[in-house]
């Protein structure tokens, strides 16, 4: 499994964000993260991503653990979180210069690196553009780049497709799952849009911090006695999803 969850729970003060929380993420696959707003999913990437700091439990990145090897465990991670962090003055090349930089990456080696994903995020013409100038679609498409450079195994989505028309989230899902089958790259994305998930998409369903299922999205809508999963998601949160 690229990633291990294992008896996590989290407290903001008195309130309960995840309550012992244990789940796998399949490797090579798009893993949707789902659940209502306030279900977990935000925290849970801050802890993956060790923004938060784990108060009980473990969290396993290719087996090495995020408490006692952060360093080697983050080393395989990726990261778009859900509220931009571009700096919309700088172009998109100087963007992932600076983010390069920042994990190390020599000059020399982060170049051709830079080109690369330029060239399969579909960026190259817009390479010298500030990032104000770009769409909240190729915005999403910079972050990815970004988040790939230092070639992690795993990249993490949080609502990455939040505040984007239905088109452009239709295309950055297509977008992603492309990059998950050339690159055997392991994705969790979280969301609360049904239509981002497809029926053979392993799930993880959340809410109030606890995982009401977990298994392919197909299988959860069955198990429920559901054609669709937006049926089972309301069954089994007694809320309906939201609309995008």
């Amino acid at each position: 499994m690229a990633i291990s969850v294992r008896g996590v729970s989290f407290h903001y003060g008195a309130r309960v964000a995840l309550d012992r929380v244990s789940f796998d993420i399949q490797k090579g696959k798009v893993n949707a993260l789902l659940g209502p707003n306030g279900a977990g999913k935000s925290t849970l990437i801050a802890l993956f991503s060790r923004l938060y700091s784990l108060q009980e439990g473990d969290i396993l990145l290719d087996e090495l653990s995020i408490r006692s090897q952060p360093r080697r465990a983050l080393a395989r991670l990726g990261v778009v979180f859900q509220q931009s962090t571009l700096d919309l003055d700088l172009s998109v090349q100087q963007n992932l210069s600076y983010h390069a930089a920042l994990h190390g990456i020599s000059r020399r080696e982060a170049a051709p690196r830079i080109e690369q994903e330029l060239e399969r995020q579909g960026l190259m013409p817009r390479r010298h553009e500030q990032v104000r100038q770009l769409n909240g679609g190729h915005r999403r498409r910079v972050e990815i780049a970004r988040a790939l450079l230092h070639k992690p195994s795993v990249l993490l989505l949080d609502e990455a497709s939040a505040g984007l028309d239905p088109v452009s989230r239709n295309a950055l899902n297509e977008h992603v799952r492309k990059l998950c089958n050339e690159r055997e790259l392991t994705v969790v994305w979280t969301t609360h849009l049904m239509d981002e998930i497809r029926p053979e998409d392993p799930v993880v369903l959340l809410d109030r911090g606890r995982i009401l299922a977990q298994d392919l999205a197909a299988r959860i809508a069955q198990r429920a006695g559901s054609i669709t999963l937006t049926e089972a998601f309301t069954q089994l949160t007694g809320s309906a999803p939201e609309a995008a």
